[in-house]
């Protein structure tokens, strides 16, 4: 696993990585739980056979504190972790339902509009206007969302420390 940080890893949202080991499921868990216990005071989780999901321990809570969700699967003789970081994954689906939701309204209202305007009525004179209020309504959720990774930077970098440390000694060649 490539360790250095590039553009692409400032970009991505939910950045992704996967790695092979010759443990198997069972040792890498055990192996998991070890270093989240050594580090108990900076990290909490939970970890099973199948599944690791792994926090930063804050005084505060806010609505993008990223996490580190690990899945473990058993291919051929390998055993593979793929790794996301990012937010919790209802948060994440929430504003992705909030991006969809004020993009169809969009092109709703845009589209009545451009209706009106084609066949020469005024039902709707309101339209145009609504549909500027959705691309508003989408500017807004996006700056949440880049307010939430501004405040989860810190978070970020200690998972991604996490990531490394937790998970390199164990890596092989695919």
């Amino acid at each position: 696993m490539k360790t250095e940080e590039t553009t692409i890893d400032r970009i991505r949202t939910r950045p992704r990585f996967k790695m092979f080991t010759d443990l198997d499921k069972e040792e890498y868990s055990e192996n998991l739980k070890k270093y989240l216990g050594e580090h108990k005071d900076e990290f909490s989780g939970n970890i099973n056979q199948e599944v690791a999901t792994i926090c930063v321990e804050t005084e505060y809570d806010h609505y993008w504190k990223p996490n580190l969700a690990l899945r473990i699967e058993q291919e051929d003789d390998k055993t593979v972790i793929r790794g996301i970081f990012g937010p919790s994954h209802s948060v994440w689906t929430f504003f992705m339902f909030l991006y969809f939701f004020f993009s169809v309204l969009w092109m709703t209202f845009f589209s009545m509009y451009y209706v009106e305007k084609q066949i020469n009525s005024h039902e709707y004179p309101w339209a145009l206007s609504a549909s500027f209020v959705m691309l508003f309504c989408i500017g807004l959720t996006y700056a949440a969302a880049k307010f939430g990774q501004y405040k989860g930077r810190e978070e970020m970098k200690k998972l991604r420390r996490f990531a490394e440390e937790s998970t390199l000694p164990f890596e092989t060649n695919a």
